[in-house]
C-alpha cells in the first residue's frame, strides 16, 4: 500500500483487539490491530490506514509515549491501561468504604508517570466526609495536592471541578462504585450519551462492552473513564523507585544520614524522625511500606 495511505490517528475507545480512533481532520473510524505485537490503549497515537473495500482501518505501529499508565496482571506482567497523560483524577466516597492506601498508588503512579494529580471526594449529597476521610484529605493537600468535594448527583462544585481538567488529557480513576461516569456524564452534560454511542461503535450489530474511553470536555481538553477497581499498584521497575511516588518521604529522605536509605530500620532515619513528629503522616508512611513491600514482590517474581 503506498506510504501516503498511512494516517496518524489517537485512540479513543478500546475493545478487546478493536480499536475507535479519532483522525487529524475530527473523524472517527473503527480500527483492527496488525499482528498481535502491538497493544495500542486509550490515548494512544498510532499508524493507521484504512482497509481497501472494508469499513475498518487497519493499525500498524503505535508512536512513542510520554508515559504510560500501568499495573500488574494476575501473572505479574505489565498491563498498561492508559498513555500520554497530563493529568490523573483519584475519586473516592464514603460509599463504598474509601481505602486510601489505593489512593496512595494511584497518587503514586503519577508521580512516578510526571504528571499532575489531584483528589476528588465524590457523593457529598449523601455522605459528608468522615473524621478519617477529612484527615486523609487535609494530609494531601498539606503535601501539595489539590482536593475538591462535590457530587455528580446534585451538581455542588462540578464546575470548580471541571475548571481543572481544562485543557488536560485526563484519566479518572478510582474503586468501584465511587461514581466516575456519573462525574464525567455531568461534566459532559448534553454530550453524555456519547458513552453509550462509543460502547455500540464495533459496527457489528451488536452491543460490545468498551474497556476504556476518551471523551472530550465541552470546555476543551480531554478525559478517559477507566474501569473500577478493587486494588491496584503501579509497575515500578526497581523498589528503590517506590520513594519517587510518595513527594513527602523523598523531600525528607534528602535528610536521611544513609544517601541509600530505604526508610524502614536505617538509624538516623529523617522520614522516620517525621513521622514520629507528626510532619509525615503515619497512614502514608504505613502506605509507603506497604507500595515497598508489593513491588518487592513483583521485582522477585520478575526475575
Amino acid at each position: 500500500m503506498p506510504p501516503d495511505t498511512t494516517h496518524e490517528a489517537l485512540v479513543i475507545a478500546t475493545f478487546s483487539r478493536q480499536m475507535l480512533l479519532r483522525l487529524a481532520d475530527g473523524s472517527e473510524v473503527r480500527a483492527r490491530i496488525k499482528g498481535k505485537k502491538i497493544r495500542p490503549v486509550c490515548g494512544d497515537k498510532v499508524d493507521a490506514e484504512p482497509i481497501p473495500n472494508e469499513p475498518e482501518w487497519l493499525i500498524t505501529n503505535i508512536r512513542p509515549r510520554t508515559n504510560e499508565l500501568t499495573r500488574p496482571d494476575s501473572r505479574g506482567r505489565t498491563e498498561i491501561l492508559a498513555a500520554n497523560l497530563d493529568f490523573l483524577v483519584v475519586v473516592a466516597a464514603e460509599a463504598p468504604p474509601v481505602d486510601w492506601f489505593i489512593v496512595d498508588r494511584y497518587l503514586a503512579a503519577a508521580e512516578l508517570m510526571g504528571v499532575s494529580a489531584m483528589v476528588v471526594f465524590n457523593k457529598t449529597d449523601l455522605h459528608a466526609a468522615s473524621d478519617s476521610s477529612a484527615a486523609a484529605l487535609t494530609d494531601y493537600e498539606t503535601i501539595g495536592y489539590k482536593t475538591i468535594s462535590c457530587s455528580a448527583t446534585d451538581g455542588s462544585n462540578m464546575e470548580q471541578f471541571s475548571a481543572l481538567l481544562r485543557g488536560h488529557t485526563a484519566i479518572i480513576v478510582g474503586q468501584s462504585g465511587v461514581g466516575k461516569s456519573s462525574l464525567i456524564n455531568q461534566m459532559l452534560g448534553d454530550d453524555r450519551l456519547r458513552v453509550s454511542e462509543i460502547s455500540g461503535a464495533t459496527g457489528e450489530g451488536r452491543h460490545t462492552t468498551v474497556n476504556s474511553a476518551m471523551l472530550m470536555l465541552p470546555g476543551g481538553g480531554s478525559v478517559i473513564d477507566s474501569p473500577g477497581v478493587r486494588d491496584f499498584a503501579p509497575v515500578i521497575e526497581s523498589p528503590d523507585d517506590v520513594v519517587h511516588g510518595f513527594r513527602e518521604i523523598r523531600d525528607y529522605g534528602q535528610n536521611c544520614r544513609f544517601a541509600n536509605c530505604r526508610h524502614l530500620r536505617e538509624p538516623d532515619c529523617a522520614v522516620k524522625s517525621a513521622v514520629e513528629s507528626g510532619q509525615i503522616s503515619a497512614r502514608r508512611y504505613e502506605s509507603f511500606r506497604r507500595l515497598l513491600s508489593t513491588s518487592q514482590d513483583l521485582a522477585d517474581k520478575r526475575n
